[in-house]
Order: structure tokens, then C-alpha cells, then sequence
């Protein structure tokens, strides 16, 4: 943030008084991995959302809104900044997808924290005299009161259920019986109680509806005993889809595959499995829970006399998660499957991580109390960017297009009025998570949409206006508008700086520890000269140096070979004569990852401990005892479990100072 812009914004800010109460307040309630047709007034007829939908009753609802990517990190950085994730460089979700063997290309450099330039939506309310809270997930590399927020309780879980594991944050207190959801929605009602009196900006980034799919008890019950009341459904359960970037399949190959649902067939021949229903009972519950979260906010603002004074938006961060995270087979018990996959996004295409509408089209409600038509629908595209100069116009501030350059008011829209946004923009240069997609990129310019594989070249264009579903690919019958759209995605990649991935060279591509950075032995003695390191990989994970990685600059990430061989990183050194030596470093551990530290001089352990909460944790190890001999020192990254047993290492340094005679 510019610091001495908001002092200035904040001095010039008169006291607060009667005129605090003018100022509309604005409940920002996003939703995790939630699709645009998991909601009842967008059609789901399993999933049960009065809150919702009695929001879009009373508001407006969005037919053609969309996420600014597929995942959720560059996703919630555009609506706090205004830009496009091509602009910012903050490309992927945190931690992100390390490159495989098989793959041709190298993900592209990408930011690993939202930068502190940025003056953020929150920033700017702020400084306008609005309380601020953020109560959920953040996922952008930096704690949210450092981007914003006079209050925050964030942070990664494995578990919805109390004590709820929280990883790099924060998350909310509670007792046995304790559901996620619900303890976020104490917290936003709280904190609208307590500042009841002032104008306040509430970000309600709910972690619900991500995986774990774990739903509430009661709720899980009452959907079971629905889905068994309901007529068989005709069709699949889920279907493969391929790569369009991908190797070709013949008929009889991809009939095969469909049998031979093993890891390494599918990989070889860039296909998922992607679900096709909405009869998955956990998932069911969480999106219910979620709902009820919304139900209680709006009733404690009507409670107070608030409801007519505030702004209610109602949206997701990216489309539903039809396609496994990782792959995962079908072969295998509805309750496996309804771990691995949440919902359906019929009848748009693919999941969270595509390209496709199923990723990137999202739900959009808008409650602007007397400023709108009720019951209204709009057809107008809008997208992520475009939250930040809409709430300044909607609040009366003024705009700061040098900070929300990519967004536009959509104002025009929600007032009845022609509007038309223009061609809107998707950039990912990196492999996804949830499917064997090709890096690439999208643009949509009315009702057509073209979408660019930057491995193999290929494109596609579809008419959404006629074929929502996007399967009849329009690139070949039209050359035209195919042309016309690809060169204006070219030079929108030119214009923002967009970051593209490398192709791999051809030794690169023969490594078999997929994931790996290049040469980690280089980065080590970058980090902290003299060192060394061995045992490094995991499957999870890319080691290596980071600019930034959990508020610090130049951060090592280590990872184990596997969960019996530790990665170790060690010297030797001749501790001086006469001098007062500390070995002083910082750790910490991925959100979704514990590890062991072992500190060993000399081969003894002297330090034991389990690095199981994201905020970094200072040591200093008294050497001096060695003084006129030659030590061999070793800090051992060992894991615990394994997944993402990340070591990351700070200031990494042996200090010697004068002894005190």
C-alpha cells in the first residue's frame, strides 16, 4: 500500500458522527470453490438455499459473471486490487502445482504473496473511516491486516469439525461439536454488533465449500434421506474428458481408458474424470451451512436497523470442483467419491481449474437496498477486477483507476442501464491441479469465447450465447473471429506484462524426480553461502528460494525425499577462539503441512521440534562451547506425515561476537 498516501487519505478523514450513519455499510460474502449452479436460483434442485436465494429476490442477480481465473489465490487478489492476475504476476493458488516429468512446458515465474504497493479494496475503505474485518480463508501470501483489515481470523483447515487444524493463521476458538462455518458466521455477526454505530466493511471469505468435504452432521442426514427419496437419474455418474491440447485419442483408445482408470494410463493420455450429478450428501450440507451463514448476517443486520443501510454482494472465487484435486480414479465407494469430487456443474463444462465455464462462471447476487430493481435479472459480463471501482461508485468515493485498472463499474448495470464491459480476460500459464489442461489462456468478447493451449498451439471458440456447454467448437468454421479474438488476447498479454511458461529442454523433460527445482544446490549457497544440502524432493512441492513466502523475503523451501529420508542441509565450520558463536534461524511450515526440525552438532541432536503452525519461529543455538574446533552442523527438514512437509528457512546465519572478559 502506498503508506503515506492513506496517512494523508486518513488526517484529512473529519471526526465520525451523524454523518458515519450515511455512509452505506457492505457485507462482502464470498464463497469457496462454489459453483454457479450449486445455488437454488441458478438451478441446482438437490442443494437447498433460501438465504441465497431469497438475496436475489430482493437484489440482482448475475447470469454472466465470472471469476478472474479458476483457482482461488489470483482469483481474490483482483477483487482486493482491481487488476488482473496477468498484471499482478500472481498467477496460481499459493504453494501451487509442481511441474511433472511428462510435461512439456515449465510453469511460468509467478508471485507468491500480494504485494504491499498494492493499496487493496480494504486499504481504501479504510482509510475512509470504514471498520474492517475478514473473517475465513485468505490464501494470499500475507496476513489480511497487512493488507487492510482491523480484524481477521484466517487461515487453511483440514478439518470443518472443532478442534479444526488450522494451518498459517489464526482460525476461530470453539468447543467439541463446533462446526467451521458456523463459528465464522459468530464472529461477522459479532463484529457487526460491535460496530453497529460506524460504517464497516465486512469480508466474509467463507472456507466453505473447499475440500475436506465435510458437512454438518444434521445436514448430511437430512440430504441423505432426500437423495433416497429421489427417481433414479438417467446418465453417467462422470465422464472422461480429454485434453484438447493433448495427444489425439482414437474412439476405441478413449472407450479403453474409460475401463482402465489407473494413474498412469490416464496421466500418459491427459484425460480426467469429471462428475456429472449433484447428489454428493457431504458437499450438500456444507453448501447448506454456508447459506444459513448468510441467512444470520442478514437477519442481525435487519435486527439493527441496518439492512436498508447495506450493501450485501453474494459471489464465489472460482467455479465448483466437478474434477478431483489430483487425480482420482472412480473405481472406488460413493463415500470415497464424494470426498474427492463436490458437485456438478451441468450444464457448463469442466471444474475448478479449467478454463471452461464450469471454472470460471460464478454465482453474483447484488442487494443495493432502493439503488435497484428486486427480482431483477442482469445479463451483463462483469468479472473479478470490477468489484473494487463498483463499491467506490456504489459508496460515493472516488475512483482510483491507477490501482483498479483492469475493473469496471458495473454501476450502469445494476441501475437498468445499458452497459456493455468489453472483452474480459483469463491467463494461466501453469498445469492445474484439478485436470491434465494445458497452460493457456481465454477471452471473451460477447458471446464468444475463445480459449488458447500455450503447449501445443491449439485453440477454440464458442458461441456461448448458443452452446453454453461449449461443445461445439466454432475455431475452424469461423477464422474470422477466431483471428480477431487471438490477436486481442496476444496484445492483452503484451499490455499487462503477462508472465509465459518456458519449454522445457530435452534433459529437463527425462527427469524423473518430477517437481524439482533445477539446481537447489545453487540456491542453497545463494541463501546462505558455505551450506549444503541432500535428500531433497517430495512429490508436493518445489523446493527452492522464494522472493517472498509468508511475509519474509528470500525464503529456502526444503522438502524430504521421502517420508524415511529427511532433506538436510549442513556444513562444516571452525567455531574461532576467544568469540561468543550462534547458529540463528527462522522456520516455518506450509499451511497444509507439518514437519519435524532437527538441529544435529556433531551428529547429536540438540534440538527436537514439530513445526506445526504457519508463523516463523526464531532459534539460536549457543556454539560457543566448540570455540578452537571444527564442528559439523546439520538442520534436518524430517517429515510427519506426507504431503506438503515443507521446510522453510529464514536468515540462516553463525554470528560471532567479541567475548565479554
Amino acid at each position: 500500500m502506498n503508506k503515506i498516501l492513506t496517512a494523508i487519505t486518513l488526517a484529512l478523514i473529519p471526526c465520525m458522527s451523524a454523518k458515519a450513519a450515511e455512509k452505506a455499510n457492505v457485507v462482502f460474502f464470498l464463497v469457496d470453490d462454489l459453483g454457479q449452479r450449486d445455488v437454488g436460483c441458478y438451478g441446482s434442485s438437490f442443494y437447498e438455499t433460501p438465504a441465497i436465494d431469497a438475496l436475489a429476490k430482493e437484489g440482482m442477480l448475475f447470469d454472466n459473471a465470472y471469476s478472474t481465473c479458476h483457482v482461488c489465490s489470483p482469483s481474490r487478489a483482483s477483487i482486493q486490487t482491481g487488476k488482473y492476475p496477468g498484471r499482478t504476476n500472481l498467477t496460481e493458488w499459493l504453494g501451487g502445482r509442481p511441474d511433472r516429468s511428462f510435461e512439456k512446458l515449465h510453469s511460468a515465474e509467478k508471485l507468491m504473496a500480494i504485494r504491499d504497493s498494492e493499496q487493496t479494496l480494504a486499504e481504501t475503505l479504510q482509510a475512509n473511516g470504514y471498520r474492517t474485518a475478514f473473517y475465513g480463508k485468505a490464501h494470499l501470501g500475507r496476513p489480511p491486516k497487512q493488507w487492510g483489515f482491523d480484524e481477521s481470523t484466517y487461515g487453511w483447515y483440514r478439518s470443518y469439525h472443532y478442534p479444526f487444524n488450522v494451518r498459517g493463521g489464526n482460525g476461530p476458538d470453539g468447543e467439541e461439536g463446533d462446526y467451521l462455518t458456523d463459528r465464522f458466521t459468530d464472529l461477522a455477526v459479532d463484529f457487526i454488533e460491535r460496530h453497529k454505530d460506524q460504517p464497516f466493511y465486512l469480508h466474509m471469505a467463507h472456507f466453505a465449500v473447499h475440500d475436506p468435504i465435510h458437512g454438518r452432521k444434521d445436514l448430511i442426514k437430512k440430504y441423505a434421506k432426500k437423495l433416497a427419496a429421489m427417481k433414479e437419474r438417467g446418465g453417467p455418474d462422470y465422464i472422461l474428458e480429454p485434453n484438447p491440447d493433448g495427444p489425439p485419442i482414437s474412439n476405441d483408445e478413449f472407450e479403453s481408458l474409460i475401463e482402465d482408470d489407473t494413474l498412469v494410463t490416464h496421466q500418459e493420455k491427459r484425460v480426467w474424470w469429471v462428475k456429472q450429478k449433484q447428489d454428493n450428501v457431504e458437499f450438500a450440507g456444507m453448501v447448506e451451512a454456508m447459506d444459513e451463514s448468510l441467512g444470520r448476517i442478514r437477519a442481525k443486520l435487519k435486527e439493527l436497523g441496518l439492512e436498508d443501510n447495506t450493501i450485501v454482494i453474494f459471489t464465489s472465487d472460482n467455479g465448483g470442483m466437478a474434477a478431483s484435486n489430483q487425480y482420482r480414479g472412480i473405481n472406488h465407494s460413493s463415500a470415497v467419491l464424494n470426498s474427492r469430487f463436490s458437485s456438478s456443474n451441468l450444464p457448463l463444462r469442466g471444474a475448478k481449474g479449467w478454463n471452461y465455464e464450469g471454472g470460471i462462471r460464478v454465482p453474483l447476487i447484488v442487494h443495493w437496498p432502493g439503488q435497484l430493481e428486486p427480482n431483477s435479472t442482469s445479463h451483463a459480463v462483469v468479472t473479478g477486477t470490477d468489484y473494487y471501482p463498483t463499491l467506490l461508485e456504489m459508496l460515493g468515493l472516488p475512483a482510483m483507476p491507477k490501482q483498479h485498472m483492469d475493473g469496471k463499474s458495473f454501476v450502469p448495470a445494476l441501475k437498468g442501464k445499458a452497459y456493455d464491459r468489453g472483452s474480459v480476460y483469463w491467463h494461466f500459464p501453469h498445469y492445474s491441479n484439478h485436470g491434465y489442461q494445458s497452460p493457456g489462456g481465454a477471452i471473451r468478447l460477447r458471446n464468444y469465447k475463445l480459449l488458447e493451449y500455450f503447449e501445443n498451439g491449439t485453440v477454440q471458440l464458442f458461441d456461448l450465447e448458443k452452446d453454453i456447454g461449449e461443445r461445439h467448437d466454432l475455431a475452424k468454421k469461423m477464422p474470422e473471429v477466431t483471428e480477431k479474438l487471438l490477436k486481442m488476447l496476444h496484445a492483452w498479454r503484451k499490455d499487462v506484462d503477462a508472465q509465459m511458461p518456458q519449454v522445457k529442454a530435452a534433459e529437463s523433460r527425462k527427469k524423473v524426480r518430477a517437481g524439482l527445482t533445477k539446481n537447489l544446490s545453487a540456491d542453497v549457497e545463494k541463501f546462505a553461502p558455505g551450506w549444503k544440502v541432500r535428500n531433497w524432493g517430495g512429490p508436493a512441492m518445489r523446493p527452492g528460494l522464494r522472493t517472498v513466502w509468508g511475509g519474509r523475503k528470500n525464503v529456502l523451501l526444503t522438502h524430504p525425499l521421502n517420508e524415511k529420508v529427511p532433506c538436510v542441509l549442513y556444513r562444516k565450520i571452525e567455531i574461532p577462539a576467544n568469540k561468543k558463536s550462534t547458529l540463528q534461524f527462522a522456520v516455518s511450515n506450509h499451511p497444509r503441512g507439518d514437519w519435524k526440525l532437527l538441529v544435529r552438532i556433531n551428529g547429536r541432536d540438540v534440538i527436537s521440534q514439530s513445526i506445526d503452525k504457519s508463523k516463523w519461529k526464531q532459534f539460536r543455538v549457543d556454539l560457543t562451547k566448540h570455540a578452537g574446533k571444527t564442528v559439523a552442523l546439520e538442520l534436518v527438514n524430517q517429515a510427519t506425515d506426507w504431503s506438503y512437509e515443507a521446510g522453510l528457512w529464514s536468515q540462516l546465519h553463525i554470528v560471532h561476537e567479541e567475548s565479554k572478559q
